[in-house]
């Protein structure tokens, strides 16, 4: 299944880390939202492997999150069912919620970021936002699951 989703982390301490090319940066603690795209061929299971890379079961650092996941705790995935690469669209609106994380995860477009930090969890939020811009219900996926 092909979509968008929004990985809704919590960081327990604040700590810098180094994000491969963007090199040592400072996460605060709290919450963060990182919108990614699951229009390739592999669709949905790429929230699968986010979810692998948190636990530490794939050490492959692909993507800028591959950083930050393993220092941080996934709470869960808001994904929307969509062949529509609206991906962008729903970092703008996120943005508009939380604080951007300058260049993270958008080196392959020209959005500010696709990572933003909220003192709380903003699920709710992001599933409103997928839902509204995929026109489709979003499904909240729990890494547990």
């Amino acid at each position: 299944m092909k979509g968008v989703y929004v990985l809704i982390l919590r960081l327990n301490e604040t700590k810098d880390i180094r994000v491969g090319k963007l090199g040592r940066l400072h996460f605060r603690r709290g919450y963060y939202s990182y919108v990614g795209s699951a229009q390739g061929s592999a669709g949905i299971k790429r929230v699968t492997r986010h979810f692998n890379v948190a636990r530490r079961k794939n050490t492959t650092r692909k993507w800028h999150i591959d950083y930050l996941l393993p220092h941080s705790e996934v709470i869960c995935a808001v994904f929307s069912p969509t062949d529509e690469d609206i991906e962008c669209v729903v970092a703008k609106l996120l943005g508009e919620y939380s604080s951007a994380v300058p260049g993270f995860g958008c080196s392959d477009c020209s959005c500010e970021s696709h990572l933003f930090f909220t003192g709380g969890n903003i699920m709710g939020e992001a599933s409103g936002i997928c839902g509204g811009v995929s026109a489709n219900e979003s499904i909240i996926i729990y890494p547990n699951m």
